[in-house]
């Protein structure tokens, strides 16, 4: 499960807007059901097909095993697996268009890539604005089994590769011999786009052990690194942890 990094890099809250999308209270939902709660909401309200593409397969589903158990005279075991069935069948579509609508709100937002960044399933180091600059333009470091990850966004390719070297020389001085990946997110040639971020984490050469990560990490603590406040207004919002596709 992805975790932001306790280094002092790590950005300080500001706090919330309340102009946050889709009405959501500052305050974050507790629990797990809470959170899905809040999403589903979310998702109905931004997307209003989102309810009949949930539960119209998942009936569908539900309807045929029903009628596969009269006609084969077990009714109730095929209702069973037809509930089952319809259940996951629902849920993986809400899983879907869940992510459809979040990245539709996080897209072209400053901290987008680090949203996206910490819900990331796995063991992802996430510690955000490492570098940036008053036009927020940013740059995220990500330790994980790959090595270490620079993520950047921002307006400005040039000012994002300049804050890269920056980071590529710090890091050259405590870990000098760890993996280093470098991410540039935008719609750009040579830019990995936010819908495809996770995906591109994900597909990274696995390098590191567990204890590597460890040590790798404690080596990045010494860097130190600015504290930059989030920007004013609404933050992008995250799907639960493992809903993100």
């Amino acid at each position: 499960m992805a975790r932001s990094s306790k280094s002092p890099a790590k950005a300080t809250k500001a706090p919330p807007s309340k102009a946050a999308a889709g009405g959501a209270s500052a305050e974050p939902p507790k629990g797990r059901l809470a959170q899905i709660r809040t999403v589903f909401t979310m998702t109905r309200q931004q997307d209003p097909k989102a309810l009949p593409l949930i539960f119209g397969p998942a009936v569908g589903v539900l309807a045929i095993f029903v009628v596969l158990g009269i006609v084969l005279k077990h009714p109730i075991y095929f209702s069973v697996i037809g509930v089952l069935l319809a259940a996951f069948t629902g849920m993986t579509i809400f899983g879907r268009r869940a992510t459809r609508t979040m990245y539709a709100q996080v897209e072209g937002r400053t901290g987008a890539a680090a949203a996206v960044l910490q819900g990331m399933r796995g063991d992802w180091r996430v510690t955000p604005a490492v570098g940036f600059t008053r036009n927020e333009d940013l740059v995220h470091r990500v330790i994980g089994k790959p090595g270490i990850v620079l993520v950047g966004e921002g307006n400005s390719v040039q000012a994002i590769r300049s804050l890269m070297v920056d980071q590529k020389k710090r890091i050259g001085r405590v870990a000098p011999d760890t993996p280093l990946h470098e991410v540039l997110v935008g719609d750009g040639e040579g830019m990995v786009s936010i819908r495809k971020l996770q995906t591109t984490m994900m597909r990274l050469p696995r390098t590191l052990k567990q204890k590597d990560i460890n040590a790798v990490e404690a080596r990045m603590r010494a860097l130190g690194g600015p504290n930059m406040p989030i920007p004013k207004g609404p933050m992008p919002t995250r799907v639960p942890r493992g809903k993100i596709r």
